[in-house]
């Protein structure tokens, strides 16, 4: 059998270039290329590197590796989660991988999960190479659709108390993702004191004026927007920032609505904690002056 090669990897590295990051790039050593498809959405590449574990990468960028994913999806998921008295009905629009949903049926409140990606191939191969993220699935109260988030959202209205949104960056695929419709039909979609999490354009290092520009867009149809983040070391300048938005002008996001005891904190988290919470809302000087 020949030896899997993909253009964004050459003499043992795999290279993140991209016009969204110019003059830097992400390097990881690579052990072995395990899997490359071009699925009907996106070039799907999966590698072994010598340090991060198993890497998923989309249209040459990286979506997770097995090492840091967990602060990613922990907080993507439990800033929006633990901002909601009681989330029974929760939807996942992308997030193939599973690993928010590992997350999301962390809490026993949670009566359904729907997970909704694009991509089946995302999901497919997942579940083959990434077992510590996709272990979601095999959870009883998950339903899985295969299709368009943005049409199976115009299905749904008052039908969710959480809506978390991990889909990749505003490129190709995923770019409607990140304007004003999108979020009014988040907003439709919830019930009454709903809330939502989106994968918030990247980073106030690389996208101030993105983020500005949507923070403002999204003030439009939501009355409570925060911008929150957490550092992950194979994102671009190693953070990326949430959008977490309420549908309840009185709810204050910034803050956990429900507490775990330490203890179980140690047991069911890696990133994630109540303190952590309310620190992913304290930015640096120059990020909370541009988002005021």
């Amino acid at each position: 059998m020949a030896e899997l090669t993909h253009p964004s990897i050459k003499d043992g590295w795999f290279r993140e270039i991209s016009d969204m990051w110019p003059g830097q790039a992400m390097t990881l050593k690579v052990n072995q290329i395990v899997h490359h498809e071009k699925s009907q959405y996106q070039d799907v590449l999966i590698f072994e590197s010598s340090n991060y574990g198993m890497v998923l990468v989309l249209d040459g960028v990286i979506q997770c590796t097995e090492r840091d994913e967990f602060s990613y999806q922990e907080m993507i998921t439990h800033l929006a989660m633990f901002s909601h008295p009681s989330p029974k009905k929760v939807l996942v629009i992308g997030g193939g991988d599973g690993g928010v949903l590992r997350e999301v049926v962390k809490h026993e409140c949670v009566e359904e999960a729907v997970l909704c990606d694009i991509d089946e191939a995302v999901i497919r191969l997942s579940k083959k190479y990434l077992p510590g993220m996709s272990v979601g699935y095999q959870h009883p109260n998950v339903k899985v659709h295969v299709g368009d988030g943005f049409k199976f959202l115009a299905d749904y209205k008052n039908s969710f108390d959480v809506i978390i949104t991990d889909s990749s960056d505003p490129e190709g695929p995923a770019e409607a993702l990140f304007q004003k419709p999108y979020f009014q039909l988040l907003h439709d979609a919830l019930r009454e004191g709903g809330i939502i999490t989106t994968q918030g354009s990247e980073n106030p290092w690389l996208h101030m004026k993105m983020l500005v520009d949507l923070k403002k867009s999204v003030k439009t149809v939501f009355p409570v927007v925060e911008y929150g983040w957490t550092t992950i070391p194979t994102y671009p300048s190693g953070q990326i920032g949430f959008l977490v938005c309420s549908k309840d002008a009185k709810s204050n996001v910034t803050k956990p609505l429900r507490k775990l005891s330490e203890e179980e904190e140690d047991n069911q988290f890696r990133y994630y904690s109540a303190k952590v919470h309310e620190a992913a809302f304290v930015l640096p000087k120059f990020a909370e002056k541009a988002l005021r």
